[in-house]
């Protein structure tokens, strides 16, 4: 496709040959989910500018440098696509006033969008699901919620994630924090990078996230939250610590955890790898107190996570998890003047028992036809030929076992093939 249409870069087609993949993940997500009673919602892609730089923050680098930002020419409305999805969450809850009666456990998943240089594990155009705790103000929803990824990771096969924990404290604190940030950093100017000197007043929490490695000494050596903690917080995270580790759940704290997005106070977590390179974080969260209000509802706690689904997928993969690509029940190959009808009936009438059936079509010869059937991955070749037409019957012929072929009656082909091998009807 030389001078033909392309897809644009770093958004990617997911083509049959691993959808199959995508729909296992999405299967085991859903089913997952359903066990701790957490329910759907769904959001459009699309959303007002101003909702992402109210929750996101003005001064981080999705705002600044990543989103997708148009002018909607009909009413000159400043639009985004979604870079992440807790924001739009947020704002449906509040338009429809979720909140009013009880505490909300919801999820979301889909397409989210940055603009960022495209590489493995990091995309345009890439897939996340998301799960919200809104109204709950506990430490203990914050542990289900990393208690609930461990889990995940067993249904998926992943092995040799590393949960690092961390708190980022309330208001009050990370204020006196931050202050103590600007005076020492301040200090010293001269080794911090254009990146860093721009956000030394207006966020230095995201100086700690640097990965220069020309600042990492002074990164080391600067205050620590954990010294201007108050003591609610304080007191929150170790209750967090005591339940993961009674629910068996391992952790390491790490006092440099800055997540990029300014709503998250106390609890931060991050899921990492070290099989992915770069892009070793594959699912991240932390709670998000103050961020309801802030878009304009009243005040409610809430915490929250998102997971890369292309990240965990490689991860999957790396970690040499099979998943056997599905194939249908039965190939129906036909010949002659009279089998077509009777092939379409066979079809349908198997189908109605809950058998996945592929009825040949586009003629060819009987050999060729049979490559298909072998091809596609069939248990059985169901062969209709004009004597089996006269005889209401079929021919089953096993594809994957050294089984003889057998002319049956139709109504007896599900209890044949039920007698051997295992199927859900």
């Amino acid at each position: 496709m030389a001078n033909g249409v392309k897809a644009i870069r770093g958004m990617n087609d997911i083509l049959p040959d691993e959808s199959y993949l995508w729909a296992h993940f999405e299967q085991t997500v859903q089913h997952w989910l359903a066990a701790y009673g957490y329910r759907n919602i769904r959001t459009p892609i699309v959303e007002q500018t101003d909702l992402f730089i109210r929750s996101i923050g003005e001064v981080t680098d999705i705002v600044e440098k990543e989103m997708y930002t148009f002018v909607d020419h009909l009413n000159n409305d400043s639009l985004t696509l979604r870079p992440e999805g807790t924001a739009s969450c947020v704002r449906a809850v509040i338009e429809h006033n979720l909140l009013y009666s009880s505490p909300q456990r919801l999820y979301y998943a889909g397409p989210m969008f940055r603009h960022e240089r495209p590489q493995k594990g990091r995309y345009r155009q890439f897939h996340q699901v998301g799960v919200e705790a809104l109204g709950y103000a506990g430490p203990d929803i914050d542990a289900e919620l990393i208690v609930m990824c461990a889990r995940l990771w067993d249904l998926l096969g992943i092995s040799g994630l590393r949960l690092e924990i961390s708190t980022l404290g309330n208001a009050e604190s990370r204020a006196l924090h931050r202050s103590r940030l600007i005076k020492y950093f301040e200090q010293h100017r001269d080794v911090l990078d254009e990146d860093s000197l721009r956000r030394l007043h207006t966020n230095p929490l995201r100086i700690l996230d640097s990965k220069n490695p020309v600042m990492q000494g002074i990164i080391g050596n600067a205050p620590k939250l954990m010294d201007d903690l108050d003591a609610e917080s304080l007191s929150h995270f170790e209750s967090l610590q005591h339940i993961l580790r009674e629910q068996g759940i391992n952790f390491e704290i790490n006092l440099r955890l800055v997540r990029g997005l300014d709503y998250y106070n106390r609890t931060v977590f991050e899921w990492v790898t070290d099989k992915l390179g770069a892009q070793g974080t594959v699912c991240a969260g932390g709670r998000y107190d103050g961020l309801i209000e802030q878009v304009g509802g009243k005040s409610a706690p809430a915490c929250g996570f998102a997971m890369g689904i292309e990240r965990l997928l490689a991860l999957m993969q790396e970690c040499g998890g099979k998943i056997p690509q599905p194939a249908p029940h039965i190939y129906i190959v036909h010949q002659g003047d009279l089998s077509l009808d009777y092939a379409w009936k066979c079809a349908e009438t198997l189908r109605d028992q809950g058998f996945d059936v592929i009825l040949h079509c586009g003629g060819g010869s009987f050999k060729s036809q049979m490559k298909k059937a072998d091809a596609s991955g069939a248990r059985y070749a169901m062969i209709i030929g004009d004597d089996e037409f006269k005889a209401q019957e079929v021919t089953l012929k096993p594809l994957r076992e050294p089984v003889e072929q057998a002319s049956v009656k139709l109504d007896l082909v599900a209890e044949l093939i039920n007698n051997k091998e295992p199927h859900d009807q």
